[in-house]
């Protein structure tokens, strides 16, 4: 006989009433959601597919919160649980179950859009490809008005051969600079550009090469040199890294150069240079009584970000802020900010600058975005990084293994064992005989594991088996338990992975894992090409859908 149970109607504790009571999806149509998208105020609009099925096709101002990880990240991208939510799914019963799931946890504001994605397209409407769109499409947009000047490969690696008095500054995180780099370049993520360049290049005549690994920061680091009046020929790599390659060049690995601390000059440049952006692109600031009353608000949402280096922002950061480095905050907005019409209020040192470059994009993607007065300061009481809120986890009391328990029954062929991390990790290797399983497809997971006697479900740590428990034991009777320590303990323990074998893993069951996008930093010529082709065409489609919101401002007059 089956242990299976027929999904059954998610029955949460809603805050409204004390008691129990069936949980009912509200439908609203695409004609609904345009309207809501266009009415001005605050919606999150999550689209709680996996990754690889959002990757593949989205609506414009969908933000990517998977199901498998919903409740470890909701609270920090909507902090507010009275937010008016919409749920986008592929019509196939994902976003009635991550409804109830919120509700479960006091979100009473979910809406689903009847028939998902594909009613959307079916409607007319746009849809998107890739991530971080919002901000991707913004920099086309920004190169478009502005007219970005670009140099190609060839004519740097020129340049350098020539002898050319050049600075080449590399605007994403350390991290991917180490990863790969433009030979001769130097960290300096785009935030940091205004704060740092006048002790990096206090030559006037020294040009500035900047570059990231496709398009989008590229064209945003160069301008942000420009709109804040920077008296040097100040250029984009064509294709960054990508482009590079493509060229036929060698790119660098294992590099660690970065940026000079700042000088008293420098920071005192930088602070003119500032002021021309603030005055000259209406960047607000906020006193912290302010602040402190915006925070307070029930009925609107304030994120409070923190745009300073990670070191800066472990030694001493305020309380309730999330770091969020500036240069990455504009590519990928949609990673930290949620609800579309909130507040965000930018944290930085005096002079602010970072804060003020970071805010002057913002505002121009059709933010309501601003600078606290006077910095930091002594405010910043709270070090390291903030443990994550994880909603509902109190719930989610099951059984533990030991590893050295877990071991033995493994062993002993008495106990399924399933990973629930990253298809991407379980590809590489994993535990004993473990099948791979992702929350959204816990059914499917059922099937191919047929009927063990004990389930074992293991994560890195211990939050994803915990959330694919809780799917799994509305599913079926069978006992579950969850690695005690996740694979961390495990590993920490001196136990043995296994390589996964080839095929175990069919690359369609992998959702959690967009390929085009990954392969282009593998070599893959043909997905690099297509991938700055995507980028370019991002314009076009902004267009046709209407509802960007971005306001390119022409730059400001030199300092």
């Amino acid at each position: 006989k089956s242990k299976i149970k027929p999904y059954a109607i998610i029955e949460p504790h809603m805050r409204t009433s004390g008691r129990k009571e069936k949980f009912m999806s509200k439908m609203i149509d695409a004609a609904t959601l345009k309207e809501m998208i266009r009415d001005g105020g605050e919606l999150a609009l999550l689209d709680v597919r996996e990754d690889g099925q959002f990757g593949m096709g989205h609506l414009l101002r969908a933000v990517p919160l998977p199901y498998s990880q919903l409740e470890l990240h909701l609270a920090a991208r909507v902090p507010r649980q009275s937010t008016r939510t919409v749920l986008v799914d592929d019509g196939d019963g994902i976003a009635e179950r991550a409804a109830g799931r919120m509700a479960a946890v006091g979100y009473d504001d979910a809406s689903i859009l009847a028939g998902g994605v594909p009613a959307w397209a079916t409607a007319g409407h746009e849809i998107f490809q890739g991530v971080n769109v919002p901000s991707k499409a913004f920099g086309e947009v920004v190169e478009h008005a502005a007219h970005t000047p670009a140099i190609d490969p060839d004519e740097l690696a020129a340049m350098q051969r020539d002898g050319i008095n050049l600075v080449i500054l590399d605007g994403r995180t350390p991290a991917e600079f180490n990863r790969m780099s433009i030979p001769g370049g130097i960290s300096v993520p785009n935030a940091e550009l205004v704060y740092r360049i006048h002790d990096i290049a206090p030559d006037p005549e020294t040009t500035i090469v900047v570059n990231c690994a496709g398009r989008t920061r590229s064209i945003i680091g160069a301008q942000a040199l420009i709109n804040a009046g920077v008296p040097n020929r100040v250029v984009a790599l064509r294709g960054g890294t990508m482009g590079w390659r493509l060229s036929g060049h060698e790119l660098k690995h294992g590099e660690n150069e970065s940026y000079p601390a700042a000088s008293p000059e420098g920071a005192a440049k930088a602070e003119a240079y500032a002021d021309g952006v603030r005055a000259h692109f209406g960047v607000g600031t906020v006193d912290r009584s302010t602040l402190a009353a915006w925070r307070a608000e029930e009925d609107r949402t304030t994120y409070l970000l923190d745009v300073r280096s990670e070191g800066e922002y472990r030694a001493g950061h305020m309380p309730g802020s999330a770091f969020a480095p500036g240069g990455q905050l504009v590519q990928s907005t949609d990673q930290w900010c949620a609800t579309w019409g909130a507040r965000i209020v930018l944290l930085d040192d005096a002079p602010g600058a970072r804060a003020v470059m970071t805010a002057h994009w913002l505002v121009q993607m059709g933010w309501d975005a601003c600078v606290l007065d006077g910095g930091i300061g002594a405010d910043g009481t709270e070090t390291g990084m903030p443990a994550r809120v994880n909603l509902g986890f109190e719930a989610l009391d099951f059984p533990t293994l030991s590893p050295a328990a877990a071991e033995a029954a493994i062993a002993a062929g008495e106990i399924a064992v399933v990973d629930t991390d990253m298809s991407e990790g379980y590809v590489k290797d994993r535990m004993p005989g473990a099948l791979w399983g992702n929350r959204a497809r816990a059914r499917e997971l059922l099937d191919a594991l047929g009927s063990p006697a004990r389930i074992l479900l293991y994560s890195m740590h211990e939050s994803r088996a915990r959330l694919m428990a809780r799917e799994l034991s509305d599913l079926t009777d069978i006992p579950i338990a969850i690695l005690e320590g996740g694979r961390e303990a495990w590993l920490a323990e001196g136990r043995a992975l296994e390589a996964t074998p080839p095929g175990a893993l069919a690359d369609e069951a992998r959702i959690d894992f967009l390929f085009w996008v990954h392969d282009r930093h593998l070599g893959n010529d043909q997905a690099a090409r297509d991938y700055l082709a995507w980028e370019e065409s991002l314009p076009a489609q902004i267009e046709a859908d209407g509802d960007a919101g971005y306001n390119v401002i022409g730059r400001a007059a030199p300092v």
